[in-house]
Formats: structure tokens, C-alpha cells, sequence
């Protein structure tokens, strides 16, 4: 593992009880970094306590402005800055053709993957804003890109996460603020691991490498742009597909 240096950097990685989001606290910790955990799984948040001394917890539902808002307070007093945002938190939906999905389901997958991540980057920027320092990574995907079939939802919130990240970038020019994102296709997660083996199959099908990407991979990329030297690049969408992406 090459390393990054995070020491003396705080950082609250939303979504971090497991899959990629926990991956990125291993990481960002391994490196140097206080951490704070948001999430609203408390028995996974147990869990960790038990594994990792030393992280940091707020039970957090991404998509209420009243938790994100007492969040940032409680996280604020505990670390004293956030220096580091990482929005990891995501559901991925269920598998349904745009003429047979719910506007209650369309709801419910934009609501976590971008209204949350919304909230999220604003509450804390204002923060990064005052110290004139930050770094935001947004976990977005390669269905943002590519718009993935029975998965409308999922790929229209995915793209707004391109696009929310694109914008707040080009508004957060003060200082040394830099924020980008990722755009994974297929991880090795629980979640992954519980698609039906043919469905897995395909994914790692249409990707170059001829196979899934690892949480430790995601991990790695975003600890270097949670770090100071990524200095140059803001607003920016990180490959992370294996080959997939286009563009």
C-alpha cells in the first residue's frame, strides 16, 4: 500500500458501516486521518466500534436537512474541522423498468444518492469555506455516465452527482478546496455479492479487465484526492471501471 498523508487531517466518510464507504475509512485512517462515520446502520456501527477504536460515529439519515445540520455541529465539536468529506452513502434500488417503477421508488433512490449528497457537501462546505481547506469526493458511477438499463433511477441520480460536483466545484474556488468525484462500474461489495451469479456474470462481462473492481481499489484512488496533493484538478469525474468508460 503506497502512502498517502492524511496526518493531522479530520474526515467524515458518509456511508461508512460498509461496502466502499468502509473500505475508504480503513484507507483514510491507515493514512493518518481522524475519521467520523455517518451513517444510520447503528448495529453496524457497533460492530466497527468494537473492530476500530479511534473512529469516530454520528448516527445519520443523509437524506434529512435536520440530521446532516446536527451532524456537522456534533462533528464539529468532537474534531474541531472536516477536513475531508467522502459521500459513500447509497442505495442502489430495485431492478425496474422506467414504465413499471414508482414514483415512490424513483423518490426514495434520488433522495439518498443525491439529495443526500447534496445536503451533505453543503453543510460541510460552508465549514471548508471558513478555513479556507477541504477536499469532497463524491462516490457517483458509471451508470451516471452510461445511463444503465433498469436502472433509471439510480443512473439519473448518479449523473447528478457528476453534475452537483462539476457545479460546486466551479463555486468553491476560495482557498485550497478541491472537490471531485468517482465513477465506478462494478465493485466486489455485500451488495454485489448478492445479485444473482448471472447477473453478476454480465457485469464483470462488460468490463475491459475482465473483472470487477475491489473496495480497496475505490479506497486507494480516494485517499490521494482527499489529499493536499491533488491541488490541480477539481470538478472532475475519476475512472474507475476498469477499462468501461468511454469518456
Amino acid at each position: 500500500m503506497n502512502q498517502i498523508d492524511l496526518g493531522g487531517r479530520t474526515a467524515v466518510v458518509t456511508g461508512g458501516c460498509s461496502g466502499i464507504g468502509l473500505a475508504v475509512v480503513d484507507r483514510l485512517a491507515a493514512s493518518g486521518a481522524q475519521v467520523s462515520i455517518w451513517d444510520r446502520d447503528e448495529t453496524g456501527m457497533r460492530k466497527i466500534a468494537d473492530a476500530r477504536p479511534g473512529i469516530a460515529f454520528t448516527r445519520v439519515d443523509v437524506t434529512s436537512e435536520e440530521d446532516v445540520v446536527r451532524a456537522v455541529a456534533q462533528t464539529l465539536a468532537h474534531l474541531s474541522s472536516i477536513d475531508i468529506l467522502v459521500n459513500a452513502a447509497g442505495i442502489g434500488g430495485e431492478r425496474v423498468k422506467v414504465v413499471d417503477c414508482s414514483y415512490g421508488e424513483w423518490l426514495r433512490v434520488l433522495d439518498v444518492n443525491l439529495n443526500g449528497t447534496f445536503l451533505c457537501c453543503r453543510e460541510v462546505l460552508k465549514s471548508m469555506l471558513q478555513t479556507g481547506y477541504g477536499r469532497i469526493v463524491n462516490v457517483a458511477s458509471i451508470a451516471g455516465k452510461e445511463g444503465n438499463a433498469f436502472a433509471a433511477h439510480y443512473s439519473a441520480a448518479k449523473a447528478g452527482v457528476i453534475a452537483l460536483t462539476k457545479a460546486l466545484a466551479k463555486e468553491a474556488l476560495e482557498g485550497d478546496i478541491r472537490i471531485n468525484c468517482v465513477a465506478p462500474a462494478a465493485i466486489q461489495t455485500a451488495l454485489f455479492e448478492a445479485m444473482p451469479p448471472e447477473r453478476q456474470k454480465i457485469a464483470a462481462g462488460r468490463i475491459p479487465l475482465g473483472r470487477v473492481g475491489r473496495a480497496d481499489e475505490v479506497a486507494a484512488m480516494i485517499a490521494w484526492m482527499a489529499s493536499a496533493e491533488c491541488s490541480f484538478t477539481t470538478g472532475f469525474a475519476f475512472d474507475l471501471s476498469g477499462g468501461r468508460a468511454t469518456y
